[in-house]
């Protein structure tokens, strides 16, 4: 009995222990966060209520600390500017102002960066928007990370899909944003039933309480970010480009507003003066842009082979002992250049290569220990402002500009003759 009592006796204190220990590191927020439910105000007033050096904590705040994809909110406390703003380790909002004076217990008048704060709002709102309609065009993709700054906006997906899938999006996004769609901000309890149809990651977010955010009969996500209150707030929608994001899959870079119009402005004159040039039909373009590059493909694997074939038959210029091939090839590509040197440097000769083609392609291969090829290659790049590198047997490098093609020749031979004698 009394073992029985001394072993819950113990299990007692080690609860107790617990819990007193989870007390001691709970967070007190100091910060009122009413940015959450009044985004659209810009201008406030607060107390200090910490400093350290350029980090201020407020007892309110409406700057947004970033998160969820979306960067923070600058402007100013007290007449200074605030460059950052995040959580700290204690989950209080932080406000970094450089070389700032103030004290604990100044009230000071605060500003957001209205015009910055606004973009992010819509450009959030507009990622949401975007995402929704590329998976009603392809059910299999899924989200894997956002950005929302002002210099760029993009969404990641984990499968890439084709531009016509993008476009057909495109254009349901937009008419949504045509109908001004209200855009609705709620709190849910993760034990809510309706909770199943919101698009989130519970696994991610950290206690009861999820904050949704609803584009009315379009998308329902669990979402931390500020947002508009309407979808004709975003203006306009345009993706401009695709890029790889590494093992995570490809990302869907877009524009909002003025900036979407003027983007597909441009990029719509660059396709009429492509179609012009090309004497094609705007319907046609596509068909006509393949067929060109079928075309350019044969053309380059004929012209390759031709040039292979030259590099087997050139004459040699006897060194020193040592056989000096060298080629001007119309073509810049380093595989086909190399694969024609090793044809003569196997054979214990000097190779000196130049390709001529949207750059200069320099080439230096050689079995003949006199020759470094490095050296060589680093010294006549340097004279031409080139690029490249290599070893003492082998090297290569890029030179922009393609008219001193004779001239690079004429410098590499002198070099590697140079070395020979």
């Amino acid at each position: 009995m009394f073992l029985a009592c001394r072993k819950l006796t113990d299990e007692c204190y080690v609860h107790l222990e617990k819990y007193i220990s989870q007390q001691q590191n709970r967070v007190v927020r100091m910060t009122e966060e009413f940015f959450r439910n009044d985004c659209y105000r810009s201008e406030f007033e607060a107390e200090v209520v910490a400093v350290s050096g350029e980090l201020i904590i407020l007892n309110r705040t409406l700057f947004y600390p970033g998160g969820g994809g979306q960067v923070c909110d600058t402007g100013s406390i007290g007449g200074y500017a605030v460059v950052n703003v995040e959580y700290n380790e204690q989950q209080e909002i932080v406000h970094r102002a450089p070389r700032h004076d103030l004290k604990i217990g100044d009230r000071v008048q605060c500003s957001v960066d209205w015009e910055r704060r606004y973009d992010l709002m819509k450009g959030h709102t507009a990622e949401h928007l975007l995402f929704s309609a590329l998976h009603l065009q392809d059910p299999a993709i899924n989200i894997v990370k956002i950005f929302i700054s002002p210099e760029d906006k993009h969404v990641v997906i984990d499968k890439d899909m084709s531009w016509d899938s993008i476009a057909e999006a495109t254009r349901f996004a937009n008419g949504i944003i045509e109908e001004n769609r209200p855009v609705v901000k709620s709190v849910m309890s993760r034990n809510d039933l309706g909770i199943k149809k919101v698009r989130a990651n519970l696994e991610r977010i950290d206690g009861d309480s999820v904050g949704v955010v609803e584009i009315k009969g379009i998308d329902i996500a669990a979402c931390c970010g500020i947002h508009v209150a309407s979808t004709s707030e975003i203006g306009a929608l345009f993706v401009y480009k695709k890029t790889r994001a590494g093992k995570d899959g490809i990302k869907i870079h877009f524009k909002i507003g003025c900036a979407a119009m003027v983007s597909s402005i441009s990029f719509a004159s660059s396709c009429l003066s492509i179609i012009d040039a090309l004497g094609s039909k705007p319907n046609d373009i596509v068909k006509t842009v393949r067929n060109v590059r079928y075309e350019l493909e044969v053309l380059s694997g004929q012209l390759k082979s031709m040039a292979v074939s030259y590099a087997k038959i050139v004459e040699p210029k006897e060194v020193n002992g040592s056989k000096v091939y060298s080629v001007m090839f119309p073509i810049s590509d380093h595989t086909v250049l190399a694969d024609a040197a090793k044809i003569h440097a196997k054979k214990g000769g000097v190779v000196v290569f130049v390709g001529k083609g949207s750059s200069l392609a320099v080439l230096v291969m050689s079995s003949d220990s006199r020759v470094d090829c490095k050296r060589v290659v680093d010294e006549v790049l340097l004279e031409f402002g080139g690029y490249g590198g290599g070893c003492p047997n082998s090297a290569r490098g890029n030179i922009r500009d393609v008219t001193i093609a004779d001239d690079v020749m004429s410098l590499l031979l002198s070099k590697v003759e140079c070395s020979l004698n």
